[in-house]
């Protein structure tokens, strides 16, 4: 099976793009075809064995409309060069469509004034007064309607092409419409001629009057200014993708047998040495071999603070190194990098339909040929009234005009290209239009722990050395002896020992012992390391204190680690996989929201107690087991809920898969996006519910845009055929029906253009519940009394362990900075602790307070 894209030419309605789509649809070996009207592109999968691409465009061809295969962006690559040269397609037709304007605005200005100058009375030239020179009259509106005709003379050609093709489309009605008024006001011409040459003034004066040159030059003149603002409203719509495509670089710096070149990006290979200077971007995904560097990954994932990385971390293409000098080796290049996938999964998000578009579709494809039939029967049934021909012709025209299969077509892709490219800006990757609509109604947001809630990697939260032994001695010897070990909760304790730049002790006759931990010898003393049987094997007892202490700290879903040397405790660590610092809030904003929130991990149930006291969960189901958890978002769904599942999406790809929209969280290049519908590049839980609201607000602009269309040529067309004319008198000239039609296509972009000021609403941070309801060994799940029925104070308590605090100045310092955050109450700061306490309302976020500490010079372990 082949999927391919094509550029589609000479669609100008959504009654073109449902002729295309269902003629490519018919051809045998073809399995899915859609159309995208905003984006003049077709989307095809086929069987190559049974269709050549050759036949699909000659299919198009036959249809009446031009394709052509497009090109890879490899291939566009190589061509930038030459785009100083050429000029992008839309630019090219928003010029030629502001000529077409401009031209006709130039004559139909007279023409207008002329033909209605004496309805209302004002002055004309003698040259064009009186019964004797009629003729003059209108043979100069006819020389005026002529340049008009003219340089819009594409709606004919295609709209009469389309016509005879038995697939009337837009263009027909325009061409049908402003040709009947144009036809007959030559016919006026030759009526007028005749009748002054047999002296019969007051016909020729009539025929003057009903001439419909003006209408015929006004309507092709407010249809083009119409098609003009549509079209650059559309350009619009699609700046979020040009803007990620022009993130690249167009140069590379590669170092080759020792010699730097800047050579173009397409030539960069797997495997390449780059060379980014400050300032630079980096130009395709790479690992860092030599230097350092800060980057600005913004674009990418949208975090605004610039992230350091070091030798033998991974850097992402089109990122911005703003400070340092770095050597990184090429290992994605062309279009495998990130940078590249996020473009084809926003263009493959907006190639596709929602199921809330298809209704609109269904009617494009018939609307254009109801409406002639329409125009034509009301045309007859005002001349068998005995209404003149004028009359009747007028209310013909005036209904080929006003309707509107635009605004039809537009509805839904104007809102989704708007939405993915919005999403795409801040981070969240929609893969198709359908996933949009389906995360719009979700009602349960199951939430994996392991690096979804929590960090993911063990981190060491608690220190507590035993009396006589000082923390610096403790952390010494402990992260000496775990170096050696290749245990996740040993390199915890080592991490942290680099961070605070510890001189580790050398260690020798290292052993392993399995299911207790590990010793060596330091400084000739033997020390060990391991859990409460390393306690037992040495023969020690914990005091009172210390017990309780390991006992409080496990019971907090942390590991604790205890530390021996020679008979002698030393003391005792915690370690254990950190919350992140928006993750209570975010599962509280996901709760304001309306949705039930569900957490699944294969954690023991101490810890997922744990995780749920610190977040607020209310349901927490422990110790399931990767594969089961597929079976759990079944069984939420044979209960009738629409369930989104976020997790990493490596092990959570069968839970992602099965539910109704998979979100996976990631930090950009790892995401695991086959799994998933929704791709977060943040490692942000908050960005789940920031992608439900945008989700929410396009499908709802879609429905605004659906009913607009649909009321306007409900009310439009019966109007325009005189309904109402014989209660109210009400009809509409094709002049005013044209500029409606314009009207409504506008409008329907316009409203679309709103979704890119869309931000997610923010929801004021809950108290801590205690909520301390034992989870239940087997992994049932553990109900609590729904958020919304507790009694949520207005004050909360935060405690905030910082880093770098060192004499009562700096305590000063970080007193001061936090007292400044706007809702900040109470502030304690423990400088022994290296901690500070403090009371906020439910206005402050984690974000505030770590900014404050962070700018006053210090550093923000972890706030709870």
């Amino acid at each position: 099976m082949r999927k391919e894209i094509f550029d589609i030419s000479g669609m100008t309605c959504s009654a073109c793009s449902a002729r295309v789509e269902k003629t490519v649809s018919g051809l045998h070996g073809v399995t899915e075809s859609s159309v995208n009207l905003l984006k003049n592109s077709m989307s095809v999968s086929f069987d190559e064995n049974l269709l050549a691409v050759e036949d699909i465009l000659d299919a198009v061809d036959k249809a009446g409309y031009g394709a052509s295969l497009r090109q890879s962006k490899s291939e566009r690559t190589q061509a930038s060069s030459q785009k100083h040269q050429g000029v992008d397609p839309a630019t090219l037709e928003i010029a030629e469509m502001q000529t077409r304007l401009t031209v006709s605005i130039f004559f139909t200005l007279p023409l207008f004034y002329l033909a209605m100058g004496p309805m209302v009375g004002l002055p004309l030239p003698s040259i064009f007064q009186g019964p004797e020179n009629t003729l003059a009259f209108a043979f100069t509106q006819f020389l005026l309607t002529i340049p008009v005709l003219f340089v819009n003379f594409k709606y004919y050609r295609i709209g009469f092409k389309a016509l005879f093709a038995r697939a009337p489309n837009m263009d027909s009605l325009i061409a049908i419409g402003s040709g009947a008024a144009a036809v007959f006001g030559i016919y006026a011409i030759y009526k007028i001629g005749a009748a002054l040459g047999q002296g019969d003034g007051e016909t020729a004066e009539h025929f003057a009057m009903n001439l419909y040159f003006d209408s015929a030059a006004m309507i092709l003149t407010l249809i083009t200014l119409g098609k003009f603002f549509e079209a650059k409203a559309k350009g619009k719509t699609s700046e979020a993708i040009a803007r990620l495509m022009d993130l690249a670089p167009e140069t590379a710096t590669v170092s080759r047998d020792g010699v730097e070149e800047v050579v173009a990006l397409a030539e960069v290979q797997v495997g390449d040495t780059l060379i980014v200077k400050a300032g630079e971007r980096i130009p395709v995904d790479g690992e860092i071999t030599l230097g350092s560097a800060f980057v600005d990954q913004s674009a990418i994932t949208g975090e605004s603070i610039p992230v350091e990385k070091q030798v033998g971390e991974r850097v992402t293409g089109a990122t911005i190194n703003t400070a340092g000098h770095l050597h990184m080796r090429a290992t994605r290049v062309g279009d495998d990098t990130t940078l590249a996938q996020i473009v084809k999964l926003v263009d493959e998000a907006t190639a596709s339909k929602a199921p809330i578009g298809r209704l609109a579709d269904k009617i494009s494809g018939i609307f254009v040929p109801v409406v002639i039939i329409i125009a034509l029967f009301a045309t007859a049934v005002w001349l068998s009234l005995g209404y003149g021909i004028e009359f009747a012709l007028s209310i013909g025209i005036a209904v080929l005009v006003i309707s509107c299969p635009c605004a039809l077509g537009l509805a839904t892709p104007t809102a989704i290209m708007v939405g993915t490219g919005r999403g795409a800006a801040n981070g969240i990757l929609f893969k198709s239009a359908e996933a949009i609509e389906t995360a719009q109604a979700v009602d349960t947001v199951v939430l994996d722990k392991t690096g979804t809630i929590t960090e993911g990697k063990p981190q060491l939260i608690d220190l507590v050395p035993a009396t006589a032994v000082s923390e610096q001695e403790l952390l010494t010897v402990a992260a000496s002896l775990e170096k050696l070990s290749e245990h996740p909760l040993g390199q915890a304790i080592v991490q942290a020992a680099e961070e605070q730049e510890v001189v580790l002790h050398q260690v020798s006759e290292f052993v392993q012992t399995a299911g207790q931990g590990i010793s060596g010898l330091i400084d000739g003393q033997r020390v060990f390391a391991g859990n409460q049987r390393v306690l037992t094997a040495q023969g020690l007892v914990l005091d009172e204190a210390l017990r309780s202490q390991a006992e409080h700290l496990a019971a907090d879903g942390k590991t604790v680690l205890y530390f021996i040397r020679e008979k002698e405790l030393l003391g005792l660590m915690a370690v254990a996989d950190v919350i992140k610092s928006t993750s209570r809030q975010a599962v509280a904003e996901l709760e304001a929201m309306g949705l039930e929130v569900i957490m699944l991990t294969g954690d023991n149930a101490v810890t997922a107690a744990a995780v749920q006291r610190q977040t607020g969960i209310a349901q927490v189901r422990a110790e399931v087991l990767p594969q089961d958890k597929e079976s759990e978002i079944r069984a939420l769904q044979e209960q009738g809920k629409r369930v989104a599942m976020v997790g990493d999406g490596i092990n959570d790809a069968p839970a992602l898969a099965r539910a109704d929209v998979g979100i996976a969280i990631g930090a950009g290049t790892d995401v695991a996006i086959d799994s998933a519908d929704i791709v977060l590049m943040k490692s942000d839980l908050l960005d789940a519910g920031n992608a439900i609201q945008l989700s929410q607000a396009v499908i709802r602009t879609i429905r605004q845009n659906l009913f607009w269309a649909f009321f306007y040529n409900s009310v439009g067309i019966p109007v325009a055929a005189g309904v109402f004319y014989g209660v109210w008198h009400l009809t509409l000239s094709p002049m005013i029906a044209a500029a409606a039609m314009s009207l409504s296509s506008v409008s329907v972009v316009a409203n679309a253009l709103r979704l890119r000021l869309h931000t997610s609403k923010r929801f004021s941070e809950p108290e801590e519940d205690g909520l301390d309801t034992p989870t239940r060994a087997d992994g049932s799940l553990v109900s609590h009394t729904p958020a919304s029925e507790h009694t949520r104070s207005l004050v909360m308590k935060k405690q905030i362990r910082i880093e770098g605090m060192t004499c009562g100045h700096c305590s000063a310092s970080v007193e001061k900075a936090l007292r400044a955050v706007p809702g900040v109450q109470e502030v304690v700061v423990d400088l022994a602790a290296k901690d500070a306490t403090v009371q906020v309302d439910g206005t402050v976020y984690d974000e505030a307070l770590r900014k404050a500490v962070t700018e006053a010079g210090y550093t923000v372990i972890d706030i709870e």
